[in-house]
């Protein structure tokens, strides 16, 4: 029989076919997949799990695990039959049930339902990035708490990426930070098959990526011959030995490797059909039995596990004595790991009494509570003085706790998923909420893994002024709405801000958007208006005008204050005006039935929504015979005040507009 694995042992064969055929037999029951990938690269995850990786099955939140990210997400089942066999709790039954509604095997994988899954991917480029902040997550947390003989927080992450994830322009964001912090405990190896869907790489692709990686600083290996399991295992071994650099290991593979599709792009992402499928398990000899396993794997699974707990036996002993020695550092490692953030930052939230751009308040009250959350951890993409999130006086990583992202919006978002998966790190990120764009696909996976992630978006409308259009946020407030399980929070003034940032903290099940002005605002009188906790409510009524109210206005931001002033012109005319400022609509949507029928006046007739941005999702305040005042258009450079007052943001254009009106 052809020696399709060079240098591989007998129980190397049985349990790389295993992963192999359980994966291929996943695809065909489905009649849904990618079968290239599992056939042509699972010994290398397999080398990795068998030879290296530190891991406990029965407890795959343990601490000081080593992380395996799965970039390439379309190779969901070979991940599942890696996991199986590894020891993790997953059954066969589960592999049956891929792809089948409310499994445990979806078509990519997702951290929070899979035992195991380290990271949610499938959209190309995002999982080298989350990689890289489970990476900067380890370097930031071992420089906290480990002592002297006590390596607390001391792992690897290694990633497994496709070409696809390579092309991915994010991949090169990253991967620039990783060779330019050092972050030598990063492990990406590359599974080089020259095929994506379209065909050959060659039809889009010609760079030396080798090369790309060496220039950005990595540690760069090359094996050839991707199935010689001594090589890889050598590669590997040497990658581990880095100090100074992140490594980037090509292993050149073959897709569908053995199968009569081999190196053929039908094979990425259908199912080979029956009979190739059974062709492919003859050619190695291999049980045409659906879903076999064969007896040693049970043992070699029962092996991984009694292995794990010892690991992980070990590391709680030296936890213990950690915690007789350091007791103070000990139990902020419990908490920070349970998200448990502490009441402390609650006693230095500020209470301002000046007016000023709710951007300078965020800043101020980050200031604040970063002294009593030591774990809160992040910077901005080239904009920390412009997005208030520097932190003075804490330095710059690595040495320090401010992250320079460089001008790579969608590499720090990745990079802020990442340091979430890891743990251990409440992360936030900034940049003005126009290239929040470049950010959506990694905003969209924090929401869809349920990660605790803050964003802080400045410069947050036309309000912004003189540099125009190309920096003016139309319908990106809009947008960032329509994503599920984002919070979406527009403080009115700067005591609003301090709300924003304790749900932030609090909320532990999603990320939180923070939208912010550049413009000074001005601040609400809180002896006249109702207190700016009312926020956590997601709007609450400003201004009331009671059972004679004849007009309601919605309004959010720094769109507030216009309102009320509206309120106060009309009502000099004998107008009846009721303000509610809209701080979050996602909050709002949680109350209660009756408190949402308070906010909505479902027996006012006359509704009014004004926002800065475009205004398809105020109908749900306002009905579909409500007014709408809002921006439909593009802005112009011009001062901010001027455009307010041009497009209409004013109290008197206000004022005006609803008197025409009604």
């Amino acid at each position: 029989m052809k020696e399709w694995f060079r240098n591989a042992s007998e129980k190397d064969l049985l349990l790389i076919n295993t992963i192999r055929f359980l994966s291929l037999d996943q695809v065909e029951r489905a009649k849904s997949g990618h079968p290239g990938m599992p056939l042509g690269a699972s010994h290398i995850p397999f080398v990795i799990y068998d030879r290296f990786l530190r891991f406990n099955p029965r407890n795959p939140s343990w601490i000081n695990r080593d992380r395996f990210v799965l970039s390439a997400g379309h190779a969901s089942a070979m991940l599942y039959s890696l996991l199986f066999v590894m020891g993790y709790e997953l059954e066969l039954e589960d592999l049956r049930q891929f792809r089948q509604l409310n499994s445990r095997t979806p078509g990519h994988p997702e951290s929070f339902l899979t035992p195991g899954v380290e990271a949610t991917t499938g959209p190309l480029g995002q999982g080298i990035g989350n990689a890289l902040g489970m990476a900067l997550a380890e370097r930031y947390l071992s420089s906290k708490f480990n002592k002297e003989d006590f390596p607390i927080i001391d792992h690897y992450t290694f990633a497994l990426v496709s070409d696809g994830d390579l092309m991915e322009g994010v991949s090169c964001e990253v991967s620039q930070l990783a060779g330019h912090w050092k972050l030598n405990k990063l492990v990406v190896i590359w599974d080089n098959n020259g095929v994506s869907i379209d065909g050959p790489t060659s039809l889009a692709w010609s760079e030396d990526v080798l090369k790309r990686f060496f220039a950005f600083g990595w540690f760069v290996q090359e094996v050839e011959d991707g199935y010689n399991l001594a090589e890889l295992e050598k590669a590997i071994k040497l990658a581990l030995e880095q100090k100074e650099k992140p490594s980037f290991i090509s292993v050149r593979t073959h897709l569908a490797y053995g199968s009569p599709k081999q190196d053929d792009a039908v094979a990425h992402g259908a199912p080979l059909g029956k009979e190739l499928a059974l062709q492919t398990k003859r050619a190695f000899g291999w049980s045409e039995e659906e879903f076999f396993v064969p007896e040693e794997v049970w043992s070699y699974r029962e092996k991984k596990v009694k292995k794990g707990e010892e690991l992980e036996r070990q590391w709680l002993e030296m936890l213990e004595e950690y915690s007789r020695r350091y007791p103070e550092e000990a139990e902020l490692l419990k908490k920070v790991f349970n998200k448990d953030w502490g009441d402390a930052y609650r006693e230095v939230l500020p209470e301002f009494k000046e007016p000023m751009a709710t951007r300078q308040a965020s800043g101020k009250v980050l200031a604040h509570i970063s002294k009593a959350i030591p774990t809160l951890f992040g910077g901005s993409a080239d904009l920390s003085e412009s997005n208030n999130i520097y932190l003075h006086g804490e330095g710059d990583f690595p040495d320090g706790r401010n992250i320079h992202f460089g001008v790579r919006e969608h590499g720090m978002g990745t990079i802020l998923n990442g340091m979430a998966y890891h743990g251990g790190i409440l992360p936030y990120g900034g940049t003005f909420l126009v290239f929040s764009d470049y950010m959506r696909a990694s905003i969209r996976m924090a929401s869809l893994s349920k990660l605790q992630v803050v964003y802080v978006f400045t410069h947050d409308s036309i309000g912004l002024g003189e540099d125009g259009p190309t920096h003016q946020p139309v319908e990106q407030l809009s947008s960032l709405r329509l994503i599920p399980n984002l919070y979406v929070l527009r403080p009115a003034d700067a005591n609003e801000v301090s709300v924003a940032w304790h749900i932030a903290v609090q909320r532990k099940e999603g990320p939180t958007a923070i939208i912010l002005t550049r413009q000074k605002v001005p601040l609400i009188d809180r002896q006249r208006f109702p207190s700016h906790w009312e926020c956590l409510k997601g709007a609450y009524i400003l201004a009331d005008s009671g059972e004679d109210t004849q007009v309601v206005i919605y309004a959010s931001g720094s769109e507030v204050h216009p309102s009320l002033r509206a309120k106060e012109i009309l009502e000099g005319e004998g107008i009846r005006v009721s303000v509610v400022n809209v701080f979050s609509f996602e909050l709002f949507e949680e109350q209660p039935e009756e408190y949402k029928q308070k906010i909505l006046m479902p027996k006012v007739k006359k509704r009014v929504a004004v926002e800065a941005g475009r205004g398809l999702v105020w109908h749900k305040f306002v009905g579909t015979d409500g007014l709408i005042l809002s921006l439909e258009e593009f802005g112009k450079s011009a001062p901010g005040e001027r455009l307010m007052e041009h497009f209409g943001f004013t109290g008197e254009h206000i004022a005006r507009r609803i008197e025409q009106w009604l």
